[in-house]
C-alpha cells in the first residue's frame, strides 16, 4: 500500500483566526414560511451559478508568502513551478514577487496590518529580496491599536502619535 506524500497547499481555505466570519453561508432555520425559504434558496442557487467567481473568498495566502521568503536565493523557475502546483491560481505569487524593475517595492502590504519583504528575480534568474535591510525593527506601525507584522513577526517599534511628532 503506497501513500500519497503530496505537499500541503500554500493557502488556507478560510481564515481560522477571525471572529464571526460569514462567507455568504445563509441559515434559514429561523424563517417561518417554507415557501419564502424555498424562493430564497432557489434565488441563491441561480445567482451562484451565474457568478461562480467566489474562488477568492476566504483565502489566506500566508503559507505562500512564508514559502517564497524561504526560497530566496533559489532559481525562480523551480520556485514558481512548485508554488503554482500548490496553489488554486498563480496571481498571489505576484503580489509579493515583482518582475518589472520599475515596480520594485521593498515592503509589500498584504491585508490591513501584514507586511512582507518585496521580492524580485535578478538577472541570474534567482529569487532575491528587494531590500535585505528591511526588518520588523525598521518598520513603524501606523496606529497603536493594531498588531502590525513584518514577515510574520510583530513590529519592534511602537506607533508614534501625531501629538508626539509635533512636540
Amino acid at each position: 500500500m503506497t501513500r500519497n506524500h503530496k505537499k500541503p497547499l500554500l493557502y488556507r481555505k478560510a481564515n481560522t483566526t477571525a471572529h464571526i466570519v460569514n462567507f455568504h453561508h445563509k441559515d434559514f432555520n429561523d424563517e417561518r414560511h417554507t415557501k419564502i425559504r424555498e424562493k430564497r434558496l432557489a434565488f441563491d442557487h441561480a445567482r451562484e451559478h451565474m457568478n461562480s467567481s467566489n474562488s477568492g473568498i476566504g483565502r489566506d495566502y500566508t503559507p505562500l508568502f512564508k514559502f517564497l521568503l524561504a526560497k530566496v536565493g533559489e532559481p525562480w523557475a523551480a520556485v514558481y513551478a512548485e508554488a503554482v502546483s500548490r496553489l488554486d491560481k498563480p496571481e498571489p505569487v505576484f503580489w509579493m514577487v515583482q518582475l518589472r524593475q520599475r515596480e520594485l517595492s521593498s515592503v509589500v502590504r498584504m491585508g490591513e496590518n501584514s507586511y512582507y519583504s518585496g521580492l524580485y528575480v535578478d538577472d541570474a534568474g534567482l529569487l532575491q529580496v528587494v531590500d535585505p535591510s528591511a526588518s520588523e525593527a525598521t518598520q513603524v506601525p501606523s496606529c497603536s491599536c493594531c498588531t502590525h507584522t513584518f514577515n510574520g513577526k510583530p513590529f519592534a517599534r511602537a506607533a508614534t502619535s501625531s501629538l508626539e511628532t509635533k512636540a
